[in-house]
């Protein structure tokens, strides 16, 4: 049998061992003893914060769909979309583990603590979230790291091969998304001890994936189209609207669900959410005709994402108000980083990095600025409120994930590059990914604009 056959075969033979590896679990007690010590209204809300949540992962897959050429609108869509198979089977089996886990020096999760779920379903609660069960609790971060690795995609379109794509799924899984979540998110992570703030993955998820992006883009280089200086027509706009609809909708599970409960902290994050996307995507839409273009579908889409990704570290930590400015600001510079990367020869495809990556970074150090207590008793104040030692703290734990995401994820894709090819040859890029990788096409003639 040679390499590539072997390749081809080993996906489906280690799945195929996880399952039958997880025969032999033994069945674990349920938590209807533990009925009194949870809220109903709590349990309620969280279920449906978690559905909305991955909502946004087909939302994505529309979203970044509808940006590329017809040719690679089936290849772009589901590389966003799979990721919800691998991450959910690593997320069962040790991914929960390594976020949440028993604490190692404060950096990784033990991957024996829940290994297959143990312990999971017992009743015991998370000790953050003590109204809803844990298996709740868990179920809920597992939407997170499912979209995490499918922002990715859009800085690689057009031009990263699939099988190598499922791998850097579970490589970034494992070594950047897990501790990452670990530092940030856990009562022992170093990041929490510190004192930073991330409310619902200004780091964990936006920063990481941009930087991911970047690094991405580096290895593979750029596309022949991009070399050429060729316009790329997007291949169907209404599905950028429609894909930001459904962003936006899940994005209210993603931050007022980061509440971990029905109460008053989960409305004002659900309100600054809503404010800072509604002002971002009328800043980014206002900013481009102040420079003489005509107002856009895809400037308002584009805006809007940008300011759900700002407000997601500090939507549970900052005022209502205070969410217009992060929303404008966001949108601003995140427009002027899309405009000098494409005067750059940086192949971002879909602007990952100057949105998510940006985006990310700007909304840490915002929240670092307008973070109080009078919000949440939990959090802190900021440095308009005369707290400059938190603003700087948010300043070093930023630091500190854009380096160690932008680094793992560069030799994470050097090291895949390595034992197969990253990209795909010249002639599939042509004839475009969704006849060479999937052997499906988009509308009638996937080679015409």
């Amino acid at each position: 049998m040679n390499s590539k056959a072997l390749r081809d075969k080993l996906p489906f033979i280690v799945l195929l061992l996880i399952s039958v590896a997880a025969i032999f679990v033994p069945v674990l007690p349920n938590f209807e003893d533990k009925q009194a010590v949870y809220n109903g209204a709590d349990i309620t809300w969280i279920l449906i914060a978690t559905a909305l949540v991955f909502l946004m992962t087909p939302g994505l897959a529309f979203f970044y769909g509808g940006m590329v050429h017809r040719k690679n609108v089936i290849s772009t869509m589901i590389k966003s979309t799979v990721a919800a198979g691998v991450v959910s089977v690593i997320w069962v089996t040790f991914g929960y583990s390594l976020c949440f886990g028993e604490s190692i020096n404060g950096f990784i999760g033990n991957p024996l603590t829940h290994f297959f779920f143990k312990g999971v379903n017992d009743g015991e609660p998370w000790s953050l979230a003590p109204t809803i069960p844990k298996s709740l609790f868990s179920l809920f971060q597992l939407m997170f790291a499912i979209i995490t690795p499918g922002l990715v995609v859009g800085a690689l379109a057009e031009r990263v091969r699939f099988t190598s794509y499922i791998l850097f799924i579970i490589l970034f899984s494992i070594l950047v998304y897990a501790p990452l979540a670990h530092w940030s998110w856990h009562p022992e992570g170093f990041l929490f001890k510190l004192g930073a703030l991330d409310f619902a993955g200004g780091t964990v998820v936006h920063i990481s994936a941009g930087c991911a992006a970047l690094a991405g883009a580096l290895v593979l280089k750029r596309r022949k189209a991009h070399l050429e200086g060729a316009e790329v027509p997007p291949a169907n706009v209404p599905y950028v609207l429609i894909g930001t609809g459904l962003l936006w909708f899940g994005w209210f599970g993603f931050n007022a669900g980061s509440a971990l409960g029905a109460n008053g902290l989960a409305v004002s994050a659900f309100a600054t959410t809503n404010t800072a996307a509604a002002a971002a995507g009328l800043s980014w839409m206002f900013f481009d005709v102040m420079k003489g273009k005509k107002p856009s579908v895809m400037a308002f889409c584009i805006g809007a994402v940008v300011g759900l990704v700002a407000i997601t570290p500090g939507a549970g930590f900052v005022g209502i108000p205070q969410s217009i400015f992060i929303g404008v600001i966001s949108a601003i510079i995140s427009n002027m980083a899309v405009y000098y990367k494409q005067k750059s020869t940086l192949d971002d495809a879909l602007d990952v990095f100057p949105c998510h990556g940006i985006g990310g970074i700007v909304g840490m150090i915002l929240t670092g600025v307008f973070a109080t207590k009078a919000v949440n008793g939990a959090g802190n104040d900021g440095l308009l409120y005369g707290n400059a030692e938190f603003f700087f703290t948010q300043l070093k734990a930023m630091g500190i994930a854009v380096i160690y995401s932008f680094v793992v994820s560069f030799v994470i894709f050097k090291f895949i590059n390595i034992i197969q090819p990253l990209r795909v040859s010249e002639e599939e890029e042509e004839l475009g990914l969704d006849q060479t990788q999937h052997d499906e096409k988009y509308g009638r003639n996937p080679n015409k604009a």
